[in-house]
């Protein structure tokens, strides 16, 4: 949901950076590639920084620019123009973006589950999603955000028009603290990690357990154009940034050390909790495609989409 704001916005920022495709490349050089972010570095991206430090994408020909995203950067409007090869992007852009002409494809999942949920003070009067009815609950101001809240409400018997949502932005972790709303959406290894840390009590209902199929969050992608004209450079990055975050998965101290390395402004104790956290999900794995095809639904049925997706044009196969 933060992600969305930097990756919907209309004015390119990286429109220095050129494609650096496979053509014209010396044998043995490795290939010049960028990869642009879906929100500043954190831990879910920590097995792209293992793969980076430990030299998996340069081992497999890939000379790989991770960037984070700058504030007016719109990743699905760079990837189309063929300004970079790479993105990270939550799912629900992905959707977006193909159904505004952007012909992106999803090649591999970055998390196995939805990192959306709704956050409630468990001091607070919301015990489940239906007890949302009647109290302030703090919303972005985004669709996605509006999607969460009534999907959780309904599936658990609520009625969603009964809800008091109040736009706070991006101040979850601040509205919920100060007692300013009864609950909030935000993201449960995020937002979640930093109320315990500050000694805030909380209840977590992920979407997922609530009316939402467990789509992938983020979704590494590429564009139609650089899958077809250069499928070995997609499927070296596939296959070195899955090794990325096996390692991760399999010693996550490894790859706290290189995503902190790598990014010396992050607290590496907030990282820390942020990446327990999210190791479950973690576990790198191709696509489900009935999954897919469920969240396709979900976001139809909440008005992310104004259209069918074609699953199969919008994931690779290979992914």
């Amino acid at each position: 949901m933060r992600g969305t704001v930097a990756l919907l916005a209309t004015v390119l920022a990286l429109v220095g950076v050129a494609g650096c495709g496979g053509d014209g490349a010396e044998p043995g050089v490795p290939q010049g590639a960028t990869l642009v972010l879906d929100f500043v570095p954190n831990a879910v991206h920590s097995g792209i920084y293992v793969a980076s430090a430990n030299g998996y994408y340069r081992d497999r020909g890939v000379d790989l620019d991770v960037r984070a995203p700058g504030e007016s950067t719109d990743a699905p409007k760079l990837l189309g123009a063929g300004k970079v090869e790479f993105a990270i992007l939550d799912i629900h852009d992905l959707g977006i973006a193909r159904e505004r002409g952007i012909d992106l494809v999803g090649v591999a999942p970055i998390v196995q589950r939805p990192l959306a949920a709704v956050i409630a003070r468990a001091d607070g009067p919301v015990r489940r999603p239906r007890e949302m009815e009647g109290h302030r609950v703090g919303v972005t101001g985004l669709p996605s955000d509006e999607a969460v809240v009534d999907s959780e409400v309904e599936a658990d018997g609520g009625d969603p028009t009964a809800v008091d949502e109040v736009t706070i932005g991006f101040n979850a972790v601040a509205s919920l603290a100060a007692g300013k709303v009864d609950a909030a959406t935000g993201f449960w290894n995020a937002e979640g990690v930093a109320l315990r840390e500050r000694g805030v009590p909380i209840r977590v209902f992920k979407v997922d357990d609530f009316g939402a199929p467990p789509y992938p969050e983020l979704v590494l992608t590429t564009s139609r154009k650089t899958l077809e004209s250069d499928p070995q450079l997609v499927e070296a990055v596939v296959e070195a940034t899955r090794q990325g975050y096996e390692v991760a998965e399999e010693h996550p101290g490894t790859a706290l050390e290189d995503l902190v390395s790598s990014n010396p402004e992050l607290d590496k104790a907030e990282q820390a909790e942020q990446l327990r956290a999210l190791l479950p999900v973690l576990h790198p794995r191709p696509f489900d495609r009935a999954v897919l095809q469920e969240w396709a639904d979900w976001d139809l049925r909440h008005g992310l989409l104004e259209k069918p997706l074609d699953v199969e044009q919008a994931f690779s196969q290979s992914g």
